[in-house]
């Protein structure tokens, strides 16, 4: 009775060891979810009257954590961003290093070290535009608002950090650049 048992067994494992794949073991854990009944991003859906499986947000909504700004890319906005926003963190030494960081991660690969506009970008002629110089004189009387727009929705060749960097680190950005690099 043993060795039939023992024989049925082993021919349940090898059956069961059999796949539909050769990527896959043959057992799914949680089949309803490894065989999704959802749609596909692009695909036709009949639930809706355009047929459109990804839907276009509800008109006025903001994705969680995200800030609205208010300023569009144009001069008048530009100049209306240096007249209404001010720093809100005072430089301390925490805020500081975290600018230090912030600038290093986002913005030394164009600005360069010393923010002279003197990057690795640019030095090594990858990018055939000189990035601005945030050491100058002009860049020493921009309001901080000023700089503020630019790095969230770019100016001139600059393009859009908005969705890259926190608006806090933006902030803190700037104190660096007035702190430490502009001194």
């Amino acid at each position: 009775m043993r060795p039939a048992l023992l024989s049925i067994a082993i021919v349940w494992l090898v059956a069961a060891a059999c796949d539909r794949t050769r990527s896959s073991t043959g057992w799914d854990y949680m089949p309803d979810m490894y065989y999704s009944q959802a749609y596909e991003s692009y695909t036709s859906n009949p639930n809706f009257s355009d047929s459109l499986t990804m839907r276009v947000p509800v008109q006025g909504t903001v994705p969680r954590e995200m800030v609205p700004f208010d300023y569009e890319n144009n001069p008048e906005d530009r100049a209306a961003a240096g007249n209404e926003l001010v720093n809100p963190l005072e430089p301390t030494a925490t805020f500081l290093d975290r600018g230090e960081k912030a600038y290093r991660y986002f913005c030394l690969s164009c600005h360069g070290e010393k923010g002279d506009g003197q990057g690795y970008l640019y030095t090594s002629q990858r990018y055939s535009y000189p990035p601005a110089s945030l050491v100058s004189e002009t860049a020493r009387t921009l309001a901080d608002g000023v700089i503020y727009h630019t790095i969230t929705v770019g100016y001139g060749i600059m393009g859009a950090h908005g969705g890259m960097i926190p608006p806090q680190d933006r902030w803190k950005i700037i104190l660096h650049i007035r702190e430490n690099l502009q001194q």
